[in-house]
């Protein structure tokens, strides 16, 4: 958001029609997720005119969202807002929890809005939700790893981007999904994102195909291959440790070690699942709840 100046907030009504005419060519190209970067917690920093000015934009177009239910519904278009909602005013909490509920069962394509967002904040939350966890009972320490964590963020619906594009000349991230374009292709371009043009949009899915398809999948593949080579050590440790610990040999009855590892493997996901479950509730349980206050 580094092109809104003070005064003239007029280019965030071109930003948000721009999200619209962009989503329009991916659907065209065949490309049915897309994340934008609406609103940084940074933002919160600017000047309270301008943060109220911003608010009041974004009420109008998620209202302006509500009266289009029938065009969503059309084009099964699934709303989603990432962020921490929590520091948004209430009625504007309210307006985001009717957005996504009223488009939650659409799966056409899938608009993914950042708002009141920055990814250190979102990995941070991560953290804090297997706390919450371990705290409740549901999982053990042991539990909590980064395949774990990948499921606790905001994005845990979503694939990992294959594309992550950086407009305005800035050849910097912003604090924007950090984690999960480990493995993206990173296009940079000079243009200012109210003028985003659809040749623009091509420029970076060709710099993509030229460069960085093929090695992303394999790289994407190899670190998966070693996060499960990791804890399959971590496992094994663990039944040594038992085995140990009851007066048994680390090496002894190889049947046995097989028992052991596949139990403890077992008993992992089921804790894990049930955090999950129960994580997916208190998230709907918010948005139900705001929902009804809204209604």
């Amino acid at each position: 958001m580094s092109w809104i100046k003070e005064g003239k907030l007029s280019l965030w009504e071109r930003f948000c029609a721009n999200i619209i005419k962009t989503l329009h060519w991916c659907l065209t190209l065949g490309i049915r997720e897309v994340t934008v970067y609406a609103f940084s917690i940074e933002n919160f920093k600017r000047s309270k005119s301008e943060v109220d000015g911003l608010m009041d934009m974004a009420r109008q177009k998620f209202s302006l969202l509500m009266e289009e239910k029938e065009k969503l519904q059309k084009h099964g278009v699934c709303i989603r807002v990432l962020g921490d909602l929590y520091l948004l005013p209430l009625d504007l909490q309210e307006l985001i929890a009717q957005a996504v509920r009223a488009t939650k069962n659409y799966n056409q394509c899938f608009l993914n809005i950042c708002f009141a967002y920055t990814s250190r904040h979102e990995i941070s939350s991560a953290v804090r939700e297997m706390a919450w966890g371990v705290e409740q009972g549901l999982l053990d320490p042991s539990d909590v790893s980064e395949s774990l964590l990948d499921k606790c963020l905001y994005t845990y619906h979503s694939p990992n981007p294959d594309i992550l594009i950086r407009t305005s000349g800035e050849v910097r991230l912003s604090d924007f999904l950090l984690w999960q374009t480990s493995h993206s292709c990173l296009v940079f371009q000079p243009i200012l994102w109210p003028e985003y043009m659809f040749w623009n949009l091509c420029e970076a899915i060709l710099q993509f195909q030229m460069n960085h398809s093929m090695l992303q999948q394999k790289a994407r593949d190899m670190y998966a291959e070693e996060r499960k080579r990791q804890q399959l050590e971590r496992d094994q440790a663990a039944v040594t440790e038992q085995l140990l610990q009851e007066g048994l040999q680390a090496s002894g009855d190889a049947q046995l070690r097989r028992t052991r590892l596949h139990k403890l493997s077992a008993r992992r996901e089921e804790r894990v699942q049930g955090f999950l479950q129960a994580l997916e509730l208190k998230r709907a349980d918010w948005l139900a709840h705001l929902g009804t206050a809204s209604a």
